[in-house]
């Protein structure tokens, strides 16, 4: 006699079945999760652990998007899920990326877009990042790069390193991005020397700063909407 399958394995095939039908768009962050969990643990009932990643992180997409030490702390997450969790998140940050460098417009009018390259590359870090996008003289994206990882609270850089990467990157201008942990997008003094000082050393060199955006996981600062940054 077959023995009886166990009963989590009725539940994913329900919970993929709803997802195709409705590309998940009706399901909670825990059933989602616990769709990808399914995944990285092929032989466990993942709903608790779902259930549990939702409760910790808040959402689906700070859960997803958490870093390997902070994931390593829940029991019931290993290597298996991690590699999943980063396939997902390099995923969603290679889709976005190709999505603004595939434009033949300006990037500075795609602004929903670069919002969306800037929220999934560092939005969801826990400590202060600062990343470059290079442009070519039709401000076409070209490259893009992480220039700094600094402590919870403050990113430290010289505008003439920045200079320097533009130089090998063949870049005409240039947009910084950085995140601020805390969740407010506001500018700090720091933040507002250290772009004078970017655009001032690029001008030196022919090259232009079109842009800083300071970028949160629900909100955006930038300096150019805001007439902090004159092109």
């Amino acid at each position: 006699m077959d023995e009886q399958q166990p009963d989590y394995i009725g539940h994913r095939q329900r919970l993929k079945q709803r997802f195709l039908l409705g590309n998940g768009r009706d399901m909670a962050d825990y059933e989602l999760l616990e769709l990808v969990l399914t995944l990285a643990v092929p032989r466990r009932d993942v709903k608790p652990l779902a259930k549990k990643l939702v409760a910790e992180f808040g959402s689906f997409a700070k859960a997803i998007s958490a870093s390997e030490y902070s994931l390593r702390k829940i029991k019931g997450i290993g290597d298996s899920i991690i590699t999943v969790f980063k396939i997902i998140t390099v995923s969603t940050q290679r889709l976005c990326w190709q999505n603004l460098a595939s434009d033949d417009k300006p990037v500075l009018i795609n602004v929903d877009t670069l919002i969306d390259f800037c929220r999934s590359t560092i939005a969801y870090s826990e400590v202060e990042e600062l990343h470059v996008i290079y442009l070519n003289s039709k401000l076409n994206a070209i490259g893009y790069e992480l220039l700094q990882k600094g402590s919870l609270s403050s990113v430290s850089i010289s505008p003439r390193e920045i200079v320097k990467n533009a130089l090998e990157h063949n870049a005409a201008g240039i947009i910084m991005v950085h995140n601020h942990p805390s969740g407010s997008a506001k500018p700090s003094d720091n933040d507002l020397k250290l772009t004078n000082n970017v655009a001032q050393a690029c001008q030196l060199m022919g090259i232009r700063l079109h842009e800083h955006i300071i970028i949160t996981q629900s909100d955006y600062f930038s300096f150019l909407e805001h007439g902090l940054i004159k092109i």
